[in-house]
């Protein structure tokens, strides 16, 4: 496939070397298409083992003594299926990024194209990190916290829980998201610093604005409870912050490559 494509792409150049509009429309078509088949196939291999995930994370709500139910006789199998395909867009999102990255490449210059590789990888990985965050560090503490309000009789009274298997789902799939995301932050500043989008300055004077949003966010996704809050809002706190870091070590390297090739032009048109 990818020499057919490399063979298409030299076919698709005019005379003076650059791409045809047919060309690119032919060559989006085909990175398309490649995304397309990798999301069906991952999609096919995630709904054979989909009972084994549901099974899977319903064991860790029960570990901490939650019951689960389902409200509606497709429940279970329309949350199987959704899970398959969250799980499959997931997988086919580096492909995504790199199919991107491939059709704005002839377009990027020398030092961007190594920015944006290394990017693509190093988002990939942080994004699992955050996942594997949430899963061993906020999670847990989360769901010991909040199914311990089921024995406060003040808070409850004669209220018992009885917790659908599709809201406990949604719950964990959005605090796979939130600290996959969370977990960009600082990769994210580098790359726009690199670019020269993003400044120390910027950074500095939203920080007030940015930790309040913060505290909004984790307000809105967690249960109305300070402890979750905190718990989600305090991790990216820290990660704006080193973001925050990041970006003045990178913007000053940006800087001084600026003035060395500046001096290199002037030294240049001096000896001319």
């Amino acid at each position: 496939m990818t020499l057919n494509r490399h063979k298409t792409e030299k076919k698709a150049k005019n005379e003076e070397g650059m791409m045809t509009v047919s060309g690119h429309l032919r060559e989006l078509r085909n990175r398309i298409a490649v995304i397309v088949l990798v999301f069906v196939a991952a999609v096919i291999f995630f709904i054979t083992i989909a009972p084994r995930l549901v099974v899977f994370f319903q064991n860790m709500g029960t570990s901490y003594g939650y019951e689960f139910v389902f409200i509606a006789p497709q429940e279970l199998l329309m949350q199987q299926f959704r899970l398959a395909a969250i799980c499959a867009l997931a997988v086919d999102m580096p492909v995504i990024l790199y199919e991107v990255y491939g059709f704005a490449r002839p377009g990027l210059s020398k030092g961007e194209k190594s920015t944006l590789r290394i990017a693509l990888l190093l988002g990939t990985f942080f994004f699992c990190i955050g996942i594997l965050f949430a899963y061993f560090v906020t999670l847990p503490f989360m769901l010991n916290f909040l199914i311990s309000l089921k024995n406060d009789q003040i808070l409850l009274g004669s209220i018992k829980a009885s917790i659908s298997i599709a809201s406990y789902l949604d719950f964990l799939l959005l605090m796979f998201i939130i600290f996959g995301v969370m977990f960009e932050m600082p990769l994210l500043s580098v790359v726009l610093s690199r670019f020269g989008l993003l400044t120390p300055r910027i950074m500095t004077k939203i920080r007030p604005f940015a930790i309040i949003l913060i505290f909004v966010v984790a307000a809105i996704v967690t249960p109305p409870d300070v402890v979750s809050q905190i718990m989600v809002a305090f991790p990216m706190i820290l990660l704006f912050l080193l973001s925050t870091l990041l970006c003045k070590v990178f913007y000053k390297k940006r800087l001084q490559k600026e003035e060395e090739d500046e001096e290199e032009e002037e030294e240049t048109e001096e000896a001319e």
